[in-house]
């Protein structure tokens, strides 16, 4: 069927009239339209009721952009389903894993990266601060090595950082999990606005929500808590 036939035109009057014979131009016009848009059986026949070559497109079914089926979970919420079960190696094994690469060190953080794999900082006595990788399989060490670019006022501010830190990592982890049963996927020590405290992720396996707790690094107090259901 040729739709160009049957499509108006508004801006552009579809038939141009001569002085004489219009209305003998008028009948000619009307044949020539109801051949050109045939019957309704097909052959070039006229658009269904209702629709016309103007609004095809309203007759379509519609298209919507469906998210991604993950069971109801969010991005993140799926992504952790993924990630923590493939885990063989827990957080602490891994944390003793890569505290024992470096003589005397001291874990500052740890956190399950995919691959799945620990990625670790431990820091030397001196302040140097080492990164550590672990295969989370396995339990073996993939890669260690001091990290570059650091001068000593970087050493001297995470050794500090490390004196005033009371609490250990193993217990403030174990702080995180007696407010929130379930799974560690990172434990790190950071400087919140002078206030020295650890942050811990704790992954619930029900509905894979991350809660992060900030614990004071001194007293071992819980100072902030925030469920991360995205």
């Amino acid at each position: 069927m040729n739709y160009e036939s049957c499509r108006v035109r508004p801006a552009t009057p579809r038939y141009r009239w001569g002085r004489a014979g219009s209305a003998l131009c008028a009948v000619a016009a009307s044949a020539v339209l109801m051949s050109g848009c045939g019957d309704d059986n097909g052959g070039g026949g006229e658009a269904s009721p209702g629709t016309t070559a103007g609004n095809t497109a309203a007759s379509s079914p519609a298209q919507t952009n469906s998210p991604t089926n993950t069971g109801g979970l969010t991005e993140d919420q799926a992504e952790r389903k993924a990630l923590l079960p493939s885990a063989e190696v827990s957080y602490d094994k891994a944390a003793r894993t890569a505290v024992g690469e470096v003589p005397g060190g001291k874990l500052t953080g740890i956190e399950l990266r995919n691959g799945p794999e620990w990625t670790a900082e431990v820091a030397a006595e001196d302040g140097t601060a080492h990164s550590v990788r672990i295969d989370a399989v396995s339990g073996k060490v993939t890669r260690s090595g001091a990290e570059a670019d650091q001068d000593a006022d970087d050493k001297r501010e995470l050794a500090d950082r490390l004196a005033g830190a009371k609490q250990t990592w193993q217990q403030a982890a174990r702080t995180a999990t007696g407010k929130k049963s379930g799974t560690v996927s990172s434990v790190q020590l950071d400087d919140d606005g002078g206030a020295l405290i650890w942050s811990v992720d704790v992954v619930t396996t029900g509905d894979w929500d991350k809660t992060t707790f900030d614990i004071d690094a001194a007293s071992g107090k819980i100072v902030r808590e925030h469920v991360d259901r995205d």
